[in-house]
C-alpha cells in the first residue's frame, strides 16, 4: 500500500527489513546532502562571481572619474560657465554610476549569507540522531 505521496506504509514490515533497508537509506541520506552542498556551493560561488564583477564595474567608472574631476577643475579654472559645468554634469553621473552599481554588488553579497548552509542542515541531522540514540 502506497501512501498519498507516493511513499510505502512500512507498518506491516518487519525488525530485520527494516534494518536491512538502513545502509540504503543512510547511502541515500548522504547522497541527498552531498547533493545539497554541492547545489549550494554552485549557487555561492556564482552570486560571489556576480557580485565581484559588479564591484569591478563599479572600480572601473570610479577609476575613470578620477581624469573627469581633473578635467572639471582645469575647465573650471580656465573658462567660464558652460565648459565646467558640462563637466560637473559628467562627474556627478559617473558618481551616481558608481553608487548604482556598487549597491548592486553589495545586494548579490548579501543573497550570500541569506541562503541556508547544506553545513547547517547536516549539524541538524546530526543531532536528531544523536537525540534519537539517547532516548533509546
Amino acid at each position: 500500500m502506497t501512501t498519498p505521496r507516493g511513499f510505502r506504509d512500512r507498518s506491516d514490515d518487519s525488525l530485520l527489513t527494516l534494518i536491512g533497508e538502513l545502509p540504503e537509506l543512510v547511502r541515500n541520506l548522504v547522497m541527498a546532502e552531498f547533493n545539497a552542498a554541492k547545489k549550494w556551493a554552485k549557487k555561492t560561488g556564482k552570486d560571489a562571481g556576480i557580485g565581484s564583477l559588479w564591484v569591478v564595474a563599479a572600480l572601473f567608472v570610479l577609476f575613470w572619474s578620477i581624469p573627469v574631476l581633473g578635467a572639471f577643475i582645469i575647465i573650471g579654472l580656465s573658462s567660464w560657465w558652460p565648459a565646467w559645468l558640462s563637466a560637473l554634469v559628467v562627474f556627478v553621473v559617473m558618481i551616481v554610476i558608481t553608487a548604482v552599481l556598487v549597491l548592486l554588488g553589495i545586494l548579490r553579497f548579501r543573497k550570500l549569507s541569506s541562503r541556508d548552509n547544506p553545513g547547517q542542515a547536516i549539524a541538524t541531522d546530526a543531532k536528531i540522531v544523536k537525540d534519537a540514540v539517547n532516548d533509546y
